[in-house]
C-alpha cells in the first residue's frame, strides 16, 4: 500500500510539472523578464519613433525581410540601393527607417499592445519563444514570436506574422 501512496505522489508530482508553466519553463525568473523586456522594449521604441532602437530589437530574419521588401520597392520605384546601404540606414534610424517605420505606425498601434492588452509567457524552448499578446476587444491572442541571437532576446516580426508583406507603401 506505501508503495502506491508513493506512485501516486510521484504521478501527482510528474502531472504538475508537466501542466504547470513555471515548473516546465526552461527559463529563470529573470531570463522570463528579459524576455518580456525584449518584447515591451521594442513597442516603447516603436510608440517612441525610435528607429534606430527599433532595428536593434528585431531578430536577424526580420531584418532580411524588412531589407529585402525595401530593396525590391527601390527597384521598383527606381530608386535602386544596395542592401548594405538600406540595412546602415535602418541600424542608424535614417531617412529609409523613417519612411518604412512611419508607414508601419501609421496602422500598427504600439499603445494597445503596451496599454489595452494582457501578456503571458507561451510556450518556450532553449533559444525560442512565445508571448501571448490579447488585445482587450480581441477573441484570440497573437502569438509573438522570439528569438535568442547573441545571448539577447529578439522579437521575430516576421516569425510572427510569416509572409505576410510588411512593406507598408
Amino acid at each position: 500500500m506505501a508503495t502506491l501512496g508513493r506512485l501516486v505522489v510521484v504521478f501527482a508530482f510528474v502531472v504538475c510539472a508537466l501542466f504547470s508553466p513555471a515548473l516546465a519553463s526552461p527559463l529563470s525568473e529573470d531570463e522570463q523578464n528579459r524576455l518580456l523586456s525584449s518584447a515591451e522594449s521594442l513597442f516603447l521604441a516603436m510608440k517612441a519613433r525610435h528607429y534606430g532602437d527599433i532595428w536593434s530589437l528585431l531578430t536577424e530574419a526580420t531584418k532580411k525581410a524588412i531589407v529585402s521588401a525595401v530593396d525590391r520597392e527601390s527597384k521598383r520605384t527606381g530608386a535602386a540601393r544596395d542592401r548594405q546601404t538600406i540595412e546602415a540606414d535602418f541600424e542608424k534610424g535614417g531617412t529609409m527607417a523613417r519612411a518604412y517605420w512611419d508607414g508601419y505606425l501609421s496602422v500598427f498601434k504600439p499603445d494597445r499592445v503596451l496599454e489595452e492588452s494582457e501578456w503571458r509567457i507561451g510556450t518556450v524552448k532553449k533559444d525560442r519563444a512565445e508571448i501571448s499578446i490579447r488585445y482587450r476587444k480581441s477573441e484570440k491572442p497573437a502569438l509573438l514570436q522570439l528569438h535568442r541571437e547573441q545571448n539577447s532576446w529578439k522579437v521575430g516580426l516576421e516569425e510572427t506574422f510569416g509572409p505576410r508583406n510588411m512593406m507598408p507603401f
